[in-house]
């Protein structure tokens, strides 16, 4: 019987990780809903829900998966909520740190 090789604990965190964020890039709704980020700073739900053409029940719930993903930001404002792309992480998702996870070491 093989024994399996150690698994390196940050490595393990970090794919963990990546496997939530692409859990929430899966779903067309939620890449409109980014990409409708992606052009503005900061936008009202309101606004949002006529842009993405979704009732607001239904809009909260793609949000709070990309708000646990902590792919986007929220900021409330008296009774409204608005919500911005998290760049930082965006950026992390990104880049070159995840792409070596998939490269030909030999």
């Amino acid at each position: 019987m093989e024994t399996p090789l150690p698994v390196d604990q940050h490595s393990a965190v970090d794919i963990e990780g990546f496997e939530g964020k692409f859990k929430a890039l899966a779903d067309q709704k939620r890449l409109q809903i980014l990409f409708e980020l992606c052009r503005r700073e900061e936008v009202c739900v309101c606004e949002l829900s006529d842009r993405v053409g979704m009732q607001q029940s239904k809009l909260s719930y793609h949000l709070k998966i990309l708000l646990d993903a902590n792919l986007i930001l929220k900021k409330t404002k008296g009774t409204w909520s608005y919500y911005s792309l998290n760049h930082e992480e965006m950026n992390h998702l990104l880049s070159p740190s995840l792409c070596c996870l998939f490269r030909d070491q030999s």
